[in-house]
């Protein structure tokens, strides 16, 4: 009798549980379909009844086969230590700026403005016990970039001087990335 009421019991909370999963799986249906959406009316606007599709959303500039916006703002108030950088990439459905080769480390450098106060730009490279890692999880590759990590640094990069180690909670100016849009 009592292993009759456990089976029923069982059998009721398996039943919920499958509910709660397709619940769950139409919720990630949905989130899939709206950020969809926001993708094709970013990259896509609706001009004269049509859409025109581009690369990268306005304001975001084109290299290679990624969008970039350089986030420089003259008050030091608007800069942000790298962990809130990286969080204002997020929100803009990218993330700071990842170089995967010597072109991009240029084009970086290039658009690292020198300007009074300003201590350089926010990269996507962190010290991370005693090794540089990129926010994708990959290790630094650039042997002509040897300061040694030092966990609780992060690296700018700076017009004329490259990048440079400094600490996290710093606030500077910031780079984001994310991929282009191939259409």
């Amino acid at each position: 009798m009592n292993l009759e009421k456990q089976n029923q019991e069982l059998e009721m909370e398996k039943r919920n549980l499958t509910n709660q999963i397709k619940d769950m799986e139409a919720k990630g249906n949905e989130l899939n379909i709206s950020r969809a959406q926001w993708s094709i009316d970013a990259y896509c606007p609706r001009k004269d009844g049509a859409r025109h599709c581009n690369s990268c959303q306005p304001g975001w500039i084109l290299f290679q086969s990624s969008c970039y916006v350089v986030l420089n703002y003259q008050s030091s108030t608007d800069r942000k230590t790298w962990e809130e950088a990286r969080e204002n990439c997020t929100i803009r459905n990218s993330d700071l700026v990842v170089v995967d080769n010597a072109e991009e480390k240029t084009y970086v450098r290039d658009n690292s403005y020198n300007r009074p106060g300003n201590e350089g730009y926010w990269i996507g490279l962190k010290a991370d016990g005693g090794k540089w890692k990129w926010v994708d999880g990959s290790d630094l590759a650039d042997s002509s970039w040897t300061e040694n990590p030092t966990d609780g640094h992060c690296a700018i990069s700076v017009t004329n001087d490259g990048w440079k180690s400094v600490n996290c909670t710093n606030r500077n100016n910031w780079i984001c990335e994310q991929k282009s849009l191939s259409v």
